[in-house]
């Protein structure tokens, strides 16, 4: 009898009870080829009837196998002596069972089949009034990143910020420089510096949503923009600028009255970026006229480089890594991506297939250079689809115009270069096409990244071409996998053959009136000298 109770214990020990029913993913279901929850025994196993992972523990000691594991999410950045260093490391580890210890922690999976401690905004320490605005803007529980980030900015540590497109990182930042805000009230409180103009706008409008119960006020300082206007709005004393480097050290140089002497946060959006553009002189410019005692300096990204860490040293104090991608090109696991193998001279051929495929879908259409931009926006305009383009020679009414109409859904293509491949957060897009491979990973990632935002589903396809397989193949080296090809019969897509020739030469017409007319007042195109996609934040 004794040996029969001692054999059900052990069968016992560390399986759910009986009539325990696992905790549902929230995922949506992934082909099995691809997802990470593909063994639901395996899943099973792991969870107890409330979602906590049981495992056997001594009294007094908090269960640490619910601790989240992303990649050594906070890493401290070496510091000169060895003992802080450790001392550092002991206390994080305390931080981390403290979390595990709160009482019924609800978790969720995640795309690396661990948990992680669900937690709501006020856990983190934010104020009553932030909740509330938070709620009002449908954000119900901190993303990864907010969950690590907040906390540790609320405390007073610098950051370096690493996490996938679409994981929130600009409310991560934006909430606790709001909430020192409210304890010490100042106008030019913080400053976030941005890449390209249209994420300006972005980052500014969200600041005022978060902060509208306390009445924040935001200035943008974006190049294509009447300086008048802007130094008015720096007149008005805002508490946080949002700005691209050229245009702010113009206004540094040249609007009386504005100085950043008393600036209490420094952001840097997409810091990659901004370091891989040619703003390092005028970056240098404006850090030297920034404090840099009494200072917070934040810098955020979903793809890493090893310029980051060289800026760190120069105006960063003691900083914290928050990492939650496991690799500087993590894409998120609801996005599905895949490729077609085409010929060249059919590419337009299949892009109309492809939309035809998708009709009602909002999509967003990558290109490598203005030209083609405006060229694929007329030719679709003329087959009946409501295309519209963004690129950089575009005038920035224009390119906020297009943006506008996209986001209303009274347009649904985005023909666009890599001015939109950066931070622009549109909820509704479904797809995305790299009609034009892009120069680099990083740029795909973020490419890709437009669609399957705050844990939606999202499709992404590339078109590979016969000189494109190098580019490609180190795309894939990049994100550490294969991607499906996605086959497509080249009868049905000959068949748009006729239709899609009459529309190339309307293009082509199109195109050659804009040429003309580039310069002249109200001209669609802009007489700049250089083409291209960026320039959102150079000088001029």
């Amino acid at each position: 009898m004794d040996k029969g109770m001692l054999k059900k214990r052990k069968l016992n020990n560390g399986s759910p009870s009986a009539g325990a029913v696992p905790k549902k993913s929230s995922f949506k279901s992934l082909p099995l080829k691809s997802s990470k929850f593909s063994n639901p025994s395996k899943f099973s196993k792991s969870h107890t009837k409330d979602g906590a992972r049981k495992a056997p523990t001594t009294a007094g000691e908090p269960s640490s196998s619910s601790k989240p594991k992303p990649t050594r999410a906070v890493e401290p950045e070496s510091s000169d002596s060895s003992e802080s260093e450790g001392d550092k490391d002991e206390a994080s580890d305390e931080d981390g069972e403290e979390e595990v210890a709160e009482p019924t922690p609800e978790t969720t999976p995640t795309s690396e089949n661990e948990e992680v401690v669900q937690k709501s905004f006020a856990d983190l320490g934010i104020i009553e009034s932030l909740c509330e605005a938070c709620v009002n803007l449908g954000y119900k529980f901190p993303t990864p990143v907010q969950a690590e980030a907040i906390p540790l900015a609320i405390e007073g540590r610098d950051l370096i910020g690493l996490a996938e497109t679409g994981s929130g990182k600009t409310a991560a930042f934006a909430l606790p420089i709001l909430q020192a805000l409210m304890d010490k009230p100042q106008p030019l409180f913080g400053l976030v510096l941005a890449p390209t103009r249209e994420l300006a706008y972005q980052i500014s409008q969200q600041f005022e949503a978060l902060g509208s119960l306390i009445n924040v006020r935001c200035a943008v300082l974006v190049g294509g923009m009447d300086m008048v206007p802007q130094a008015i709005q720096l007149g008005k004393k805002p508490h946080i600028v949002v700005a691209t480097p050229g245009r702010l050290l113009d206004h540094l140089e040249n609007t009386k009255g504005f100085s950043l002497r008393n600036l209490k946060y420094l952001v840097m959006d997409e810091a990659d970026r901004l370091l891989d553009l040619d703003f390092g002189p005028v970056l240098d410019k404006i850090l030297k006229v920034l404090p840099r005692e009494g200072r917070h300096t934040y810098l955020f990204s979903a793809t890493m480089s090893s310029k980051i860490e060289s800026l760190q040293r120069a105006s960063l104090h003691n900083p914290v890594r928050v990492s939650i991608s496991s690799s500087s090109h993590q894409t998120v696991s609801t996005l599905l991506q895949s490729y077609n193998f085409i010929p060249q001279k059919h590419k337009d051929l299949y892009l109309i297939h492809l939309l035809n495929e998708n009709l009602g879908h909002p999509a967003i259409v990558f290109t490598r250079t203005v030209n083609e931009t405006q060229r694929i926006a007329i030719a679709l305009r003329t087959l009946g689809f409501g295309a519209i383009p963004l690129h950089g020679q575009l005038s920035q009414s224009a390119r906020l115009g297009s943006l506008a109409k996209f986001r209303s859904r009274s347009r649904d293509i985005l023909v666009a270069t890599d001015v939109a491949a950066r931070g622009l957060d549109i909820p509704s897009v479904d797809l995305v096409v790299n009609f034009d491979l892009p120069p680099d990973s990083k740029t795909y990632v973020h490419r890709v990244g437009r669609t399957a935002r705050a844990g939606k589903s999202g499709k992404a396809v590339s078109f590979v071409t016969q000189y494109d397989l190098e580019i490609w193949l180190r795309i894939e080296n990049a994100l550490g996998r294969q991607l499906e090809e996605e086959k497509v019969e080249k009868d049905e897509v000959m068949v748009l053959a006729e239709r899609v020739g009459e529309a190339q030469r309307e293009a082509v017409k199109q195109m050659k009136v804009l040429h003309e007319g580039r310069g002249k007042r109200g001209a669609v195109l802009k007489g700049r000298r250089r083409e291209g996609g960026g320039g959102g934040g150079k000088r001029g």
